[in-house]
């Protein structure tokens, strides 16, 4: 088998890339999250990543994108896994970076297209407004803040 042939051969996955942004540092510090227009739940501001795009850049683009932010992708603070679901025929592999503390949140200016809303939400209110995998994943992202260890979720389950 030719190179070309070998890399056409390989598995391939989708990529997205979101921030956690919060209100203060901190164990009492509220998560922003953005009210997607196309589903039901909320979601930390973020995407889905272009053909290509490293996740940080990606990262970066949709924040800059839905909120109007710039914001630099802080260290990553979170990686999933999640298989194939539905419609999606491929796993994903998701990133979540620290986006830092937005002290004024009187600078978002939301991408209307795409968003209704967005709100600073306590973490022990974060189960009434994300999915279950989504949540799994800013859990961990609050706690990789807090101790500075990077989490890896594999096989993302849903979260209770």
């Amino acid at each position: 088998m030719d190179e070309e042939s070998w890399y056409a051969s390989l598995a391939t996955m989708y990529g997205s890339a979101a921030a956690l942004i919060t209100d203060t540092d901190g164990p009492s510090a509220r998560v922003l999250l953005v009210k997607p227009n196309y589903r039901e739940l909320w979601s930390l501001p973020g995407g889905i990543l272009e053909d290509g795009e490293p996740p940080h850049v990606g990262c970066v683009r949709e924040v800059k994108e839905e909120l109007g932010l710039s914001r630099p992708a802080g260290r990553m603070l979170a990686v999933a896994w999640s298989a194939p679901d539905g419609l999606r025929p491929r796993p994903i592999v998701s990133f979540v970076f620290d986006g830092g503390v937005l002290a004024d949140p009187g600078q978002i200016r939301l991408q209307e297209e795409e968003l209704d809303g967005w709100r600073f939400t306590e973490p022990g209110e974060l189960a009434q407004y994300l999915p279950s995998l989504m949540l799994g994943r800013v859990r961990a992202a609050l706690t990789a803040r807090s101790t500075g260890v990077p989490a890896y979720i594999a096989a993302e389950e849903p979260v209770a």
